[in-house]
């Protein structure tokens, strides 16, 4: 199976913006719900438990990952139904992460942009992010989960050639 990338990066004044979109058959209001209800967000990234408001703290069982590791995230900003902005922190640091949501028509469209520190470790998250937004395209569509053998390492040198 070949796959393509789907994300860019563009150089900020900060590092790097890692940028992945998807279109969803959803409108925007049950597309939220997948970025932040457990219940639908264990269906394809893990479910959460805490405080899921702006200010607050969730800690998230990574449902899809091996040994399914729980990591705590904090809301940095919760505009509902259009952006939600997390920064996920474990024991070997933190990522900063917005999910902009955008109406196309009925549909919606998702934004995912993981703003990078660097760009060294894009080989590893852009396919990992083409895999997990894959999962949420599945589980809005009832469809088969992909495998992230699909994913990496097939999408590990396109991501480090885009480094800019």
């Amino acid at each position: 199976m070949t796959m393509d990338t789907s994300g860019r990066i563009v150089a900020t004044a900060r590092g790097a913006d890692l940028s992945l979109v998807r279109s969803l058959a959803l409108p925007p209001e049950e597309t939220w719900a997948y970025l932040t209800e457990s219940e639908l967000t264990e269906q394809w990234f893990g479910p959460w438990e805490g405080d899921g408001r702006a200010g607050g703290a969730v800690r998230v069982r990574m449902r899809f990952e091996d040994h399914e590791p729980a990591i705590g995230i904090r809301i940095l900003a919760c505009d509902a139904f259009e952006r939600l902005v997390l920064k996920a922190e474990d024991e070997v640091g933190g990522w900063h992460l917005e999910l902009l949501v955008e109406r196309d028509g009925d549909d919606s469209l998702l934004t995912l942009v993981h703003h990078l520190d660097g760009v060294d470790e894009v080989g590893e998250i852009g396919p990992g992010w083409e895999y997990y937004l894959d999962l949420l395209v599945a589980a809005t569509e009832g469809t088969e989960r992909p495998s992230f053998d699909s994913y990496y390492p097939a999408l590990r040198e396109a991501y480090l050639d885009m480094r800019p």
